[in-house]
């Protein structure tokens, strides 16, 4: 059989699966100028955008994308020709990558693939995930061919939530193809959305690891900090002083101790690692970043205890009220949050716990996580420890007279980000 020609990019009729923190954006600048449409199987999540609302507060106006529309059924997408997976990538409860959404999602794209059609993943993998894991699936349901039916390409997400400066278009996007044909195309479409470039790379496992590094490195930098914030706990040390003196220097890269949760940084990390060990080889650097960032929360939990106790505030029987919930500031996204796992670790002292964030979904906290948002704060609360966890500008702006203002008598204010000056705060990172 010939080989099947590729869409031109006139013609291309765009289908994004996943309407989340990285499908959304992608849909609603496709569908600003071609025919695209947006298959979620969250019928409360198409819902909400139909009626104009994206409660991730990621798109401020869904009109703009004019022919753009959602949908839970798989016939509507039957005659586009060009699939983007975007759905999560997670990990599972002993840390191992977790491809179910991602293989449901191909089988999906073998149901209704054409002739002719691409497929390109945009989820977080490791390298050779594309080609030895989703394309098979998508051979196996189409009963089409790789290269000679249909086309494929890989092009890592860079989405940042709550990034405004830096939306989709104004993010270098890297792509690949399965042939170098189908890369020019593949490049070529998203070359109509992205204005800050894009980069095409040699190959589609050559993409996976430029995306998984990526978040890797990042993981490995800020372990580096995190355990630097723990030998200068143990010698007395302000860690936020040893940073601000040495980055005076030109060449020093400034991070700051701290949870690591969210999607990518606190998850990518464990599929270059599997696939690591599969080949042979064990990743220590990599595998040992992960065991410090996984263990600050126990930590941090530790230094404010004996900070609680030097104080003589009460723990066992205490309370405790955490600020912020969501992985990182100014972000609704609470994607493997770090927060919780302090919750069980004030817990494990006989501490009652409180939190408030005003920008987390109080229900969906309660169902991902099972933990109860305050909806305000209460100025008769008087709180054993107050933790400034996660600075959002609405709790910094309040400034720490605010936040001591809900201690109780020798009550414990902990700013873990370092947002307020030493005298401020009675304990930082």
């Amino acid at each position: 059989m010939t080989q099947a020609p590729l869409p031109t990019l006139d013609d291309m009729r765009v289908a994004v699966i996943g309407l989340g923190y990285v499908g959304l954006p992608l849909a609603v600048e496709f569908g600003k100028m071609r025919p695209t449409v947006g298959f979620d199987l969250n019928a409360d999540r198409v819902a909400e955008l139909q009626s104009g609302t994206d409660s991730t507060g990621e798109i401020e106006d869904l009109g703009a994308a004019r022919h753009l529309r959602y949908t839970t059924d798989l016939p509507d997408i039957a005659d586009c020709n060009v699939y983007i997976v975007a759905v999560p990538t997670p990990i599972d409860s002993h840390r191992q990558p977790n491809l179910a959404p991602l293989l449901s999602a191909s089988r999906t794209v073998g149901e209704v693939i054409k002739r002719g059609d691409i497929v390109i993943f945009e989820s977080t993998v490791y390298p050779g995930a594309t080609e030895e894991d989703c394309l098979p699936l998508v051979e196996e349901v189409s009963g089409l061919t790789l290269n000679t039916d249909f086309y494929a390409g890989y092009s890592p997400e860079r989405i940042n939530p709550g990034d405004k400066d830096r939306p989709l278009p104004k993010i270098i996007k890297v792509t690949s193809g399965s042939t170098p044909e189908a890369g020019e195309v593949i490049d070529a479409l998203y070359g109509t959305i992205i204005t800050a470039g894009t980069h095409l790379a040699p190959t589609i496992r050559v993409a996976e690891a430029a995306k998984v590094i990526e978040n890797t490195q990042r993981d490995v930098n800020i372990a580096l900090i995190n355990e630097l914030s723990i030998i200068f706990s143990h010698l007395g040390i302000d860690t936020t002083a040893v940073l601000d003196a040495a980055a005076t220097k030109w060449n020093f890269n400034r991070y700051t101790p701290g949870l690591v949760g969210g999607h990518c940084i606190g998850v990518d990390p464990y599929y270059l690692i599997d696939k690591s060990i599969s080949a042979g080889h064990i990743p220590d650097i990599i595998r040992m970043a992960r065991e410090i960032n996984d263990g600050m929360a126990q930590h941090t939990v530790s230094l404010l205890v004996k900070a609680m106790i030097g104080a003589q505030a009460r723990v066992h029987g205490g309370r405790a009220l955490i600020l912020g919930v969501t992985f990182k500031p100014n972000c609704a996204d609470i994607r493997n949050t770090k927060v919780v796992d302090m919750v069980g670790e004030l817990q494990s002292y006989g501490m009652q716990v409180d939190i408030h964030d005003p920008w987390a979904d109080a229900r969906q906290v309660q169902a991902e996580h099972g933990v109860a948002l305050l909806e305000s704060l209460r100025d008769t609360d008087a709180y054993d420890a107050v933790i400034l966890a996660v600075p959002h500008d609405d709790l910094v702006a309040h400034g720490a007279a605010r936040m001591r203002a809900l201690l109780a008598d020798n009550g414990v204010l902990f700013d873990m980000k370092a947002v307020f000056g030493p005298d401020e705060s009675d304990l930082r990172l």
